[in-house]
């Protein structure tokens, strides 16, 4: 929640002011590096004071143009080479500075020089430097002292509603994916199944670091991440170059990216003047790769932003979700136990059945889509169908969601097991070396035992059919592994002979 108090502070007359509001005197709309700045610096230094604030937070940091630093040497500049070392480190959302930096930074700002943040100290106090000389601060508190002294400076200050640099989030709906352990143990699971990704590490906006990530890393470069970093997450370079030049847009603005033989990354952004050059100065890469900086191009794997070391996720910027990241903030809802319902949209050929349930695809696999025996899936189900299911795990690392329709269907085992000792007649479904299968009950989807070859008459044992009927008695019924066993033998003392059914009456079914 942004501060109560809000005054916008200039060297500009309100009078000289048209009716839009926009300034039509005579003042310098840049530093004048003079009396004029240094009453900006006072100003704030009294506004500080009435608000009792001598640290504040620097917050959503950036630089102008784009600063890669990686392995190859850091870029200085942007009006920061006093305040911070070459590759910038401490510059990056939350850092605290004290007011006498944080006015360092408001100069820089001011001129202009390639940075600017806000600066802040949560709800009490906030400072932004606007466009065309304004200074936009906010406090808990009326600051009259300080509204006199920056009058007495020389400059005009207005209360306002709010700054127009207060922060918004591109889309308040979107829930930011953390960096935790999920996030983690997900990138561990991918550099498994690709060997090696690539990591870019954004710290303020237009400056990254790239590090490629293997299995042996990961943890190593963790640590030296900067905080609340931006986070994406893209496949290795490829080895061959040349495939990679040939990537090059016909025009436009991508990064490319490449390793040295030395394993140094570095990486720099080119327009089409500079394409020719680029073949030359990648001369002795051992892996390169062209990436888009327009948004929905190339998108990464996944994407994060680091929370602090409490585990909370105080930066407020975003990252362009990937199908992955939408992935994710679906299954952060989802529960082992909880039932869905959902459209089926995909029978594939190896037998798992594919549900939408919501933007999300999850999975039945063969065993979960029903108690009874069948053939195929699509026995059960049918594309476009509606189904309701219960969720069996919920895997943030793979990200996958099995689900189970027999989880809300009745169990008919139990009902089985209570046949022990009953005669029944069926038809034989299945004949395999060591007995034949027959169904128990009188319907396609019937429950089918084994009977042995010791089970089974010798007169009948070279001569059955699939087909064939056969009364059985069940002389058993494991719960555990789902088998019934059945005697041709015990049962004959009822029914002893074998006939043939008509073509209508066959239906194989699956073996249990």
């Amino acid at each position: 929640m942004p501060p109560p108090f809000v005054y916008r502070i200039s060297h500009y007359d309100p009078a000289d002011r048209d009716e839009h509001g926009h300034y039509t005197g005579t003042r310098d709309t840049v530093s004048d590096r003079g009396p004029v700045e240094a009453a900006y610096l006072a100003a704030i230094s009294a506004f500080a004071e009435a608000s009792d604030v001598d640290r504040l937070e620097i917050r959503e940091p950036a630089v102008t143009g784009f600063v890669h630093f990686g392995a190859a040497p850091a870029v200085a500049a942007h009006g920061l080479g006093e305040l911070f070392p070459p590759d910038l480190t401490g510059y990056h959302d939350g850092a605290e500075v004290s007011l006498p930096v944080a006015l360092e930074l408001v100069r820089t700002m001011l001129r202009d020089q390639g940075a600017w943040c806000r600066l802040e100290v949560g709800d009490v106090f906030t400072l932004h430097v606007g466009w065309d000389q304004y200074i936009y601060i906010g406090s808990n508190r009326p600051c009259g002292t300080a509204l006199a002294r920056t009058r007495a400076l020389g400059l005009f200050p207005e209360c306002l509603d709010a700054s127009p640099y207060d922060f918004v989030p591109e889309d308040p709906a979107y829930v930011q994916r953390p960096a935790d352990a999920d996030f983690w143990a997900r990138l561990h699971w991918t550099v498994s199944a690709h060997h090696a990704v690539f990591l870019e590490e954004v710290f303020a906006v237009n400056a990254s670091r790239w590090h490629r990530l293997t299995r042996h890393n990961i943890e190593a470069v963790r640590s030296r991440l900067a905080p609340r970093a931006q986070l994406a997450i893209r496949p290795d370079l490829l080895t061959d170059v040349d495939t990679a030049v040939a990537a090059l847009p016909d025009e436009g603005l991508p990064e490319i990216v490449w390793e040295d033989k030395n394993g140094q990354i570095t990486s720099t952004v080119v327009d089409e003047t500079q394409f020719e050059a680029v073949p030359s100065r990648l001369a002795t890469a051992r892996a390169a790769g062209v990436v888009s900086l327009y948004a929905g191009e190339e998108l990464p794997l996944f994407t994060a932003v680091l929370p602090d070391s409490d585990g909370v996720l105080r930066a407020r910027w975003q990252t362009e979700p990937t199908p992955s990241d939408r992935d994710w903030a679906i299954l952060k809802t989802l529960r082992r136990g909880q039932v869905v319902t959902g459209t089926v949209t995909t029978i594939a050929g190896f037998g798992v059945t594919f549900v939408d349930i919501g933007g999300f695809t999850a999975m039945i696999n063969i065993p979960e889509l029903s108690w009874r025996p069948f053939d195929h899936p699509s026995d059960v189900v049918s594309v476009g169908q509606e189904v309701t299911a219960e969720i069996l795990d919920v895997d943030m690392i793979s990200e996958r969601v099995p689900l189970s329709l027999r989880a809300l269907q009745e169990d008919p085992w139990p009902q089985v097991a209570q046949r022990i000792g009953e005669v029944a007649i069926g038809p034989v479904t299945k004949i395999v070396p060591f007995g034949v299968f027959v169904r128990i009950e009188d319907r396609e989807d019937g429950f089918q035992g084994l009977v042995h070859t010791s089970e089974l008459d010798e007169s009948l044992r070279d001569v059955v059919a699939v087909g064939d009927t056969l009364t059985v008695k069940i002389i058993d019924v494991d719960l555990r592994r789902r088998r019934i066993a059945l005697s041709h033998v015990q049962a004959r003392t009822s029914h002893t002979w074998v006939g043939r059914v008509t073509d209508n009456e066959r239906n194989p079914v699956q073996d249990e």
